[in-house]
């Protein structure tokens, strides 16, 4: 990549002013690095523009001079895709943080790329709606982000992920051009859907500025149960039953035995029902009126399936169902640095999986410990692979899991996207076929490969 001479260096700062063109390293250290720790990369500069004039100028001037771009929102992924590895400008759209009035009459809202999943919430939440899509790195995870990732989340078996959420976009395309639509016509049939195109692109295609996101009513009364299971299969069974039965189902995760018993000790709290069970499912419930008898009663048309339950009907009591769920990954942090791995199976293959991964992992690498919990309302699995010690596991697990997840055809990435961590892998889940339409789009949308030259498909500018 060319370097960035002094003249070039002040092109960029009279774009975006001196304090929002970082280059000393300790200023860029929290931009190259990701969020596991996993992937660190390097960087001459980190441009935070505040708008998106400002983006379209940064892209138009870094294309002319063939400088490539790294796009970053909240750096919270998992898969090295907004880290600037092989030493590009970072671009980050922090900024962009405006949130524009909430549309009640069309239950819209159009906010900035760089707007923090918790600000949307709470901006929409006076209207008593919600944004569909919820992560519990809700704090620092941006819109922006969540659409290039296409982030899905807990209550994607109500809502969908981000890409159903969304109606319009602005995005910057890598020759500084800019494309806006923002109107957020639930029907509009003229041709291609690009913001369908740039969701789960991770920047490989266009800067996302803007979007518009459909949303939904705020439901008020909610009911959580935890449900303990003899097997994994059951609780896949179970799942399939709720969702039939549960006609206001909200969400259905899973905890794995493994992870249930390392969540219980890091927050210090026994296990609410079948501390001897495989599987657990925290089911939640939520409408306009109390649900609770609608949860219930699906509960009990399990019969035997379930072991025991335990019920949150108040907000105290669905926390601390919750906090099982939601403090899963900062106990497997306190374990070292894990080697995240998020796949969706087929339901009728997800207890085969769950069964068989430890001992495929053990057969790589004899030291490594595996922890799963994940969407079961989705098949989506989060596999952490700790190494001995906490550290890495071996190189050759993560080729072992996804070239299984492949062979029970599955997908090797659920919602976290590809990244550079998972592009090598890509022809298991996408013919070639496939892969060589991503190459074209790619051709077409970014000739000279500076938008996330790492991430997503290998790729190789003519």
């Amino acid at each position: 990549m060319p370097s960035i001479d002094k003249a070039l260096f002040q092109e960029f700062e009279a774009i975006v002013g001196a304090t929002h063109a970082l280059h000393q390293d300790e200023l860029v250290a929290s931009y190259t690095t990701d969020w596991t720790g996993r992937f660190r990369g390097h960087t001459p500069l980190v441009l935070r523009p505040g708008d998106t004039e400002e983006v379209a100028q940064i892209v138009s001037v870094a294309a002319d001079a063939g400088i490539a771009l790294v796009p970053q929102g909240g750096n919270t992924g998992l898969v090295g895709g907004s880290v600037p590895l092989g030493g590009e400008i970072v671009l980050s759209l922090l900024r962009l943080d405006g949130c524009e009035p909430v549309d009640v009459l069309a239950q819209q809202v159009t906010l900035e790329a760089g707007v923090t999943l918790a600000r949307a919430q709470s901006h929409v939440s006076p209207f008593n709606l919600d944004v569909g899509v919820d992560l519990a790195a809700r704090d620092s995870c941006t819109i922006g982000g969540m659409i290039a990732t296409n982030a899905g989340g807990i209550n994607v078996v109500r809502y969908g992920p981000m890409r159903d959420q969304l109606l319009g976009v602005e995005a910057v395309m890598a020759d500084g051009s800019t494309i806006s639509r923002l109107e957020g016509l639930e029907k509009d049939n003229t041709g291609y859907h690009l913001p369908g195109l740039l969701a789960g692109s991770e920047g490989s295609l266009a800067v996302i500025t803007k979007a518009r996101l459909r949303l939904h009513p705020h439901l008020e009364e909610r009911c959580s149960a935890m449900l303990a299971f003899n097997s994994v299969q059951d609780a896949v069974s179970a799942t399939a039953q709720l969702r039939h039965s549960v006609l206001d189902l909200q969400a259905v995760e899973v905890i794995f035995r493994g992870a249930m018993e390392l969540v219980s000790d890091y927050i210090s709290t026994s296990i609410p029902v079948g501390s001897d069970a495989s599987a657990w499912l925290i089911v939640e419930a939520a409408s306009t009126s109390d649900p609770t008898d609608q949860l219930a009663g699906a509960i009990d048309d399990l019969g035997t399936l379930v072991m025991d339950v335990a019920v949150g009907r108040d907000s105290a009591s669905r926390a601390g169902l919750w906090q099982f769920r939601e403090k899963i990954t900062e106990a497997i942090a306190t374990q070292g640095t894990p080697h995240k791995l998020d796949v969706t199976l087929p339901a009728s293959r997800l207890a085969e999986f769950v069964s068989e991964i430890p001992q495929i992992v053990e057969t790589v690498d004899s030291g490594a410990t595996t922890v799963m919990f994940g969407h079961l309302g989705d098949g989506n699995v989060h596999v952490n692979v700790l190494g001995r010690g906490g550290l890495e596991p071996d190189e050759g697990v993560e080729s072992a899991v996804l070239t299984y997840v492949a062979h029970l055809g599955g997908s090797i990435s659920a919602e976290h996207g590809i990244g550079t961590a998972k592009k090598d892998f890509l022809h298991l889940s996408r013919s070639e076929a496939e892969l060589d339409i991503f190459r074209a789009i790619k051709s077409s949308l970014d000739p000279e490969g500076i938008l996330s030259p790492n991430t997503l498909i290998p790729y190789e500018h003519q």
